[in-house]
């Protein structure tokens, strides 16, 4: 029986630009090649992919099936690439290449004729872009680690300054304390900060566990089953600053752990960022009126003149979800894939790159709103007062009488109530009515109602004391470097 002979679509591209023709017999529809090729994206790790091909033509030489010669001169040409790669200004889409490895493996050719087509040699795209993506990757944690540390040090200055405001350590900058978002109790402005810096350190160690996974070289694994030619993956995996080549090579090449665990701890890093807005927004309202941001991280109203909006902090908010979704897409890309190789893990880029790319951003403008924050301390004082915030110290110098702590706090809730009634504050009642409704309290009560000797009182390890303040402020430094 004579097979038909093949036709090519009109609409399929007929210039060469595939690593895998040879079984085809017509080239690719044009809107395949509109959801295939990924170049526009995936130009990204083209050094990574010209770093990974330097390795790979060292091992080649190691086993044996390349020349020192040819080595040689494949790694002065992947050199010469790498130059020219740096200097485009964007994916070379007119050279018609379906990803980066195509590109780079077709400048080879043209450059060196057979040889460049020696390089592939043992080696599969599956390996060659779980390597890739491992060293991007690898890079943009190291990144983000140092915008971390940036903006822990921009709260950590800030902390410093409102520690001894206009050089006064004796009197600390007071701060109100909110939960429900209702006044709670007074805290330390510089205790405020570092509580968001505990956050952000946390995300740096996420960020760094998840590189040490990440920390190892798929490179030899080839499609699934491991290269047939005797390379030391080993060596490879030195060459390229891992750790040591994955244990398997399913599941080198099928793993995206990495990524959804980078994504995870950058999705947790934009949530304390988007807390972070949130805090200052309110607090930069005229209701609130603690703290006002530089003019050079806020954005007028096209219709009021008046108008100084938190945008940056606006925008910390939003993006938040833009990370988020990128951990949950990826996320649900991977779920329902069998081991090894799928082309859904073409998906897995496009997120990456983005989650990261907004955290970065969202990592640099906060550390500068945080430096360009000036907060109004007068106005922070008369916040950390109000609200009856000294109601729990009363409660708790009433057990130190004797009175237990349940009774103290139906007294000190009853002479709220009368405060409330009068319109007045705690401190504001008469020892007479204070007694009539605590009758163990003295007249040193009002000594004990003051605002700087309830925060003197909270000095455990964690506490918004001043001297516990200093401490973690000298810690947190002494960390950062």
């Amino acid at each position: 029986m004579t097979s038909p002979t093949p036709t090519t679509s009109p609409s399929a591209s007929t210039k060469p630009h595939a690593l895998w023709g040879g079984r085809f017999a017509s080239g690719p529809d044009a809107v395949f090649r509109a959801i295939n090729d990924s170049l526009p994206f995936d130009w990204r790790l083209v050094r990574q992919d010209i770093a990974g091909s330097r390795a790979w033509a060292a091992a080649l030489g190691g086993a044996g099936v390349l020349t020192a010669a040819e080595v040689a001169e494949l790694d002065a040409a992947l050199v010469a690439l790498d130059a020219e790669a740096a200097a485009l200004p964007g994916p070379p889409v007119e050279s018609e290449a379906e990803d980066v490895h195509t590109w780079v493996e077709q400048k080879l050719i043209a450059a060196l004729g057979p040889l460049g087509k020696k390089l592939h040699t043992g080696r599969s795209r599956n390996d060659q872009v779980a390597t890739d993506l491992r060293l991007w990757t690898r890079a943009a944690i190291d990144e983000r680690i140092g915008e971390l540390v940036e903006l822990q040090r921009a709260l950590a200055r800030l902390a410093e300054r409102e520690l001894a405001p206009e050089g006064d350590a004796d009197n600390p900058t007071p701060f109100p304390g909110y939960t429900h978002l209702q006044p709670a109790q007074p805290v330390l402005l510089a205790h405020w900060a570092l509580a968001h810096v505990e956050a952000f350190a946390r995300d740096a160690d996420r960020l760094t566990d998840a590189r040490a996974r990440l920390n190892r070289c798929p490179l030899g694994s080839a499609a699934l089953a491991g290269t047939a030619y005797p390379i030391d993956r080993d060596a490879i995996a030195r060459d390229l600053g891992f750790d040591a080549p994955t244990a398997n090579s399913m599941d080198g090449v099928a793993d995206r752990d990495f990524a959804v665990e980078t994504l995870a701890a950058a999705a947790l890093c934009a949530t304390h960022l988007s807390r972070l807005g949130e805090e200052l927004i309110v607090y930069s309202t005229r209701e609130f009126g603690m703290v006002e941001m530089e003019d050079a991280v806020t954005s007028g109203s096209s219709i009021m003149p008046q108008k100084k909006n938190p945008d940056a902090c606006e925008l910390l908010r939003g993006k938040a979800g833009r990370i988020i979704a990128a951990h949950t897409g990826l996320l649900i890309t991977l779920k329902g894939l069998p081991f090894a190789y799928n082309k859904d893990l073409q998906e897995d880029k496009e997120p990456l790159f983005e989650g990261l790319d907004q955290l970065g951003l969202c990592l640099r403008i906060a550390a500068r709103v945080i430096d360009g924050c000036t907060f109004d301390r007068d106005a922070c004082r008369r916040a950390a007062l109000a609200g009856f915030a000294n109601a729990t110290e009363l409660a708790d110098y009433l057990v130190e009488r004797g009175v237990p702590f349940r009774d103290a706090h139906e007294q000190v809730g009853a002479l709220v109530r009368v405060a409330l009634e009068r319109g007045v504050t705690l401190e504001d009642l008469t020892l007479e009515e204070i007694r009539a409704r605590a009758p163990k309290a003295g007249e040193e009560v009002f000594a004990r109602l003051t605002l700087d000797a309830t925060l003197a009182k909270r000095g455990v390890v964690g506490g918004t004391g001043p001297g516990r303040v200093r401490q973690a402020l000298e810690a947190t430094k002494t960390r950062l470097g």
